[in-house]
């Protein structure tokens, strides 16, 4: 159950980005993040917390909710 979370929050992440035409690095360096981790969290292999998910929103320019609606 825990792996599906994880699954959809990365592919949310995966799609806002592509639909603003960014590259995990160009996400990455928005973010304050590591583009390594940035891909893993769009596969589903990290568990990324509160903190690093406020920043992905802020980079994407997108709400708390709408990111993990």
């Amino acid at each position: 159950m825990e792996e599906e979370v994880l699954i959809l929050f990365g592919k949310k992440v995966r799609e806002r980005r592509t639909e603003q035409k960014l590259s995990q690095a160009a996400l990455a360096e928005k973010s304050g993040l590591h583009a390594n981790y940035i891909g893993m969290v769009e596969r589903g292999e990290r568990n990324p917390s509160l903190v690093n998910i406020d920043k992905l929103a802020k980079a994407l320019n997108v709400t708390l909710p709408e990111l993990l609606s």
